[in-house]
C-alpha cells in the first residue's frame, strides 16, 4: 500500500473515532506496527494529527470564546483541580523570592498553601493582597483601576507601576491555552497587565496555572507566548504544544 494511501486511511479513522491505537490501525491497514508508528510520527510532524503513547488523536479545533465568567461564578468551578495545582505552585516559592501573583481563582487558591514568609509578594488582585497581609506576608498591591468582576487592578497606571519590578517567579492565571493562540484572556486591559508582569519575570520561572478545561480554548487577547513558560495542570494534556513550553502534571510531577 502506498504511503499516501496509508496516511489517508489513518486520517479517515481519526475523523470518525477522534483517537486510534496502533493495533486498531494495523487491523484496518494490514501493515506492520513499525510502519504504522513511522506513519504516525510523519503525520504528527506535518501537523495532521497528534501522536500520543500507543497511537494518535485528532487535532483539536480551537474553541473561540468571548464570554468571561465573574469571580463569583468561577469560584466553585473545578475546585479540587485548582487546589491541586495551587498546592504544587505554592511549594515552588523559596526564601527571598520576589513573587508576582496574578489575579484569578487558581492563583487565589495558592494563598491557602503558601508557607514562605521570607519572600515578597506583588499582586494586582485586591482580595489576594488582603489575604496575604492577613497572614503576615510582605505584600505589595499595585495601583490602578479596579475591575470588580475579576477583582483585578488594570489599566495604564497598573502597567506603569509593574514596569519597575523584576520577579524571580511569577504565577499567572489564563483563560485559554492553545497551540496557535498561546495564553489568552478576554479583556485587553487585563492582558496588558499580565503581559507586563510576564515580561518582567525570569524566563525559566514563568508559571501558568491552567486546569485541563482551559486547553484548546482561545479568548480575545494573547498576553503571552509559550517560550520559556511552564504550564501547571492537573491532567494529561492532549493539546499539541510547542517544545518551548514545559507542561507539568501536578499529580505526576516527576513526568
Amino acid at each position: 500500500m502506498l504511503t499516501e494511501k496509508r496516511y489517508e486511511l489513518i486520517l479517515e479513522l481519526l475523523d470518525k473515532k477522534r483517537s486510534v491505537t496502533v493495533p486498531e490501525i494495523k487491523e484496518v491497514l494490514g501493515v506492520s506496527e513499525s510502519t504504522i508508528r513511522r506513519d504516525i510520527i510523519a503525520l504528527d510532524q506535518e501537523g495532521r494529527l497528534t501522536k500520543v503513547f500507543g497511537g494518535a488523536i485528532a487535532l483539536r479545533t480551537a474553541q473561540i470564546v468571548n464570554k468571561e465568567l465573574s469571580m463569583v461564578q468561577k469560584k466553585d468551578l473545578q475546585t479540587a483541580e485548582k487546589q491541586a495545582i495551587a498546592r504544587y505552585a505554592a511549594s515552588l516559592i523559596e526564601r527571598d523570592d520576589c513573587v508576582y501573583l496574578d489575579a484569578g481563582t487558581s492563583t487565589g487558591w495558592m494563598i491557602e498553601y503558601i508557607r514562605e514568609t521570607q519572600a515578597t509578594y506583588v499582586t494586582n488582585a485586591l482580595s489576594h493582597a488582603k489575604r496575604l497581609a492577613d497572614k503576615g506576608f510582605h505584600v505589595i498591591l499595585i495601583g490602578g483601576e479596579p475591575k470588580s468582576s475579576t477583582d483585578a487592578i488594570v489599566g495604564a497606571e497598573a502597567v506603569m507601576n509593574l514596569q519597575k519590578y523584576h520577579f524571580s517567579k511569577g504565577f499567572f492565571g489564563t483563560n485559554g491555552v492553545e497551540q496557535n493562540g498561546g495564553f489568552t484572556t478576554p479583556d485587553a486591559r487585563e492582558a496588558m497587565v499580565k503581559q507586563t508582569a510576564v515580561k518582567n519575570t525570569q524566563l525559566a520561572n514563568r508559571y501558568f496555572l491552567a486546569t485541563s478545561s482551559k486547553f484548546g480554548k482561545v479568548y480575545a487577547v494573547t498576553f503571552a507566548g509559550f517560550e520559556g513558560g511552564v504550564i501547571l495542570t492537573e491532567a494529561l494534556v492532549q493539546e499539541s504544544l510547542p517544545k518551548s513550553v514545559r507542561v507539568v502534571n501536578v499529580n505526576q510531577p516527576e513526568q
